[in-house]
């Protein structure tokens, strides 16, 4: 709301409650929704790795406009549409590695009398008036209305969002919209100025999220965080319902709002038909590699996506799987020469990654750091026989907890050591490109594919390998 960096402190103790907007389950997910849902559940998975106990809810919005067109061109009822979309969504983020985080999925439909209960507020409050079968919100009864948004109430006369004639104020927006044939409808009782009344309908779109979340958190939570352009008017109308309704101030402490992506200049989008799906992308790519893509850019800056950005991420990440590789399979001793450089190696990820997570995130910065360990270890292993025990295995569980944080090298393939004469070939062929002898370089790497099954590269980050 102060957009500006601010102190993390929650509302109770150590105790974090967290809302992020989910998927409209009426098509695939592209990697637009990737990048979102990676951003939080790296946030997540930083605030519990920092000691909070954090509960973590994402909705599913299975009751909308597009839900319902898209179903009526497929020719077949909303529910099973959204049924299908929702289960499609769940396999992509499994995919991607981001449902551990989340402790629950609240639907939409399953919050319809809460829904009710928050429109009967609103209108007992004088915030929200009926018009036909509609329940709309008076924004003009709201003052603070454009605090998040910093948008000028005037600008917002040119948004006819939901145009309706007769409304007290252009940009009012549907609390309830009226029954309409072949769409889901729930009837609901509601009172009028003391007067009983039944209408049939559905909730507009941003009184689900706050009813969900009054349910499950109360009146006030500490995050909530959601995609950049979801700041008007979704969570310019949630700050109105809610603290409206609920008469606590402010609704939220902490917005955190992600950066989009990008592909060929625009903002990725169904609408747009410029997507490329998380499944369709995975055929090629993998899960981590995505996921190291998002964590290389702060989580709300844009990235724009191309296929050799892509390529590059999982070249990035074999590199580190490569170099790590190195480091976990040399040999251990009892010997204590290397101890003192081993840990001071450890100990500085652990302190600069810590630094740099603590700051608003950052997540390029702290990923550099990792990666620089990974560097050293392996440099550390190339030049020394062995390395101490105990120290070993400490810098291996620092780089990996670490590496959990961004949800990568979290295959066991880095414990696969290669054979002597494959590691001896990889070494002879390294000198040989070092003397520009190509040729010779070239005929090794043809020996290490046919005899071994290794595709050795040479990347920005160094020679990789990989079966």
């Amino acid at each position: 709301m102060s957009k500006s960096k601010e102190e993390f402190k929650p509302l109770k103790d150590n105790e974090v409650k967290m809302f992020v907007c989910g998927q409209t389950v009426y098509d695939d997910a592209h990697l637009g929704h990737a990048k979102n849902y990676i951003n939080f559940d790296v946030i997540a998975r930083w605030l519990r790795r920092s000691g909070y106990r954090l509960k973590y809810i994402q909705n599913i919005t299975d009751v909308d406009d597009k839900i319902i067109k898209r179903a009526a061109e497929e020719g077949i009822e909303p529910k099973e549409l959204a049924r299908n979309y929702e289960n499609r969504f769940m396999e992509d983020m499994r995919a991607i590695g981001v449902t551990e985080s989340i402790d629950s999925y609240p639907r939409s439909h399953d919050f319809i009398e809460q829904i009710t209960e928050q429109i009967q507020v609103l209108i007992d409050k004088g915030f929200a008036y009926q018009m036909d079968e509609d329940i709309y919100y008076n924004v003009s009864k709201f003052k603070d209305y454009t605090n998040l948004s910093r948008m000028d109430i005037k600008e917002l006369e040119k948004h006819r969002i939901e145009p309706k004639p007769g409304k007290i104020n252009s940009y009012d927006f549907a609390l309830w919209k009226g029954a309409k044939p072949g769409e889901p409808s729930w009837r609901i009782k509601l009172k009028i100025k003391g007067k009983p009344i039944e209408i049939e309908g559905r909730p507009g779109w941003h009184i689900e999220d706050t009813a969900i979340t009054k349910s499950i958190f109360g009146s006030q939570y500490d995050i909530h965080g959601g995609a950049i352009e979801l700041i008007f008017p979704h969570h310019t109308n949630e700050i109105a319902q809610a603290e409206a309704a609920f008469g606590v101030k402010p609704f939220v402490k902490y917005w955190l709002h992600s950066g989009i992506m990008l592909i060929r200049g625009e903002k990725m989008s169904k609408s747009l038909k410029n997507f490329v799906r998380i499944r369709d992308l995975l055929r090629k790519y993998s899960p981590e590699a995505l996921r190291l893509l998002v964590c290389s850019t702060h989580y709300r800056k844009d990235i724009a996506y191309t296929e050799d950005l892509m390529k590059a991420s999982e070249s990035r990440l074999r590199y580190l799987y490569s170099s790590f590789s190195i480091f976990y399979n040399m040999g251990a001793s009892e010997s204590s020469e290397s101890r003192e450089e081993i840990i001071r190696i450890a100990d500085e990820l652990r302190i600069d990654f810590k630094k740099a997570m603590d700051d608003d995130l950052n997540t390029p910065l702290a990923l550099s750091k990792l990666i620089s360990a990974i560097d050293k270890l392996r440099s550390f292993a190339e030049l020394n026989p062995d390395a101490n025990k105990e120290a070993k295995d400490f810098a291996v569980n620092e780089v990996l907890s670490h590496a959990r944080i961004f949800g990568i090298l979290e295959k066991n393939i880095y414990k696969e050591k290669l054979p002597e004469e494959a590691q001896t070939l990889i070494k002879k062929r390294e000198s040989f490109r070092s003397k520009k002898e190509f040729e010779k370089a070239d005929s090794i790497r043809e020996r290490l594919k046919s005899e071994f099954g290794i595709i050795v590269e040479d990347s920005e980050y160094g020679t990789i390998w990989y079966k």
